[in-house]
C-alpha cells in the first residue's frame, strides 16, 4: 500500500512542477521585451527579400507526336 501512496504523491508533485514551468515560459515570453522576437516577426516583411530577381520559370517544351 506504501507504494500506491508513493505513486499517487509523485504524480502530484509532478502536476506542480509541470504547471509552475508552464507559468515561467509564459512570464519569460511576456514580460521581458524580446527584440529578438520583434526582428523575427518582421522577417516576412522585409524588403531585402524583393531586391533579389526571382528564378524565371522553366519553359515547358511542346513535342510533336509522331
Amino acid at each position: 500500500m506504501a507504494i500506491d501512496n508513493l505513486f499517487d504523491s509523485a504524480s502530484s508533485v509532478m502536476t506542480v512542477v509541470s504547471f509552475t514551468t508552464f507559468l515561467g515560459i509564459l512570464w519569460w515570453t511576456f514580460s521581458r521585451s524580446n527584440k529578438d522576437f520583434d526582428a523575427a516577426a518582421h522577417l516576412p516583411f522585409d524588403d531585402e527579400a524583393l531586391d533579389t530577381p526571382a528564378a524565371p520559370a522553366p519553359v515547358k517544351e511542346e513535342r510533336a507526336h509522331v
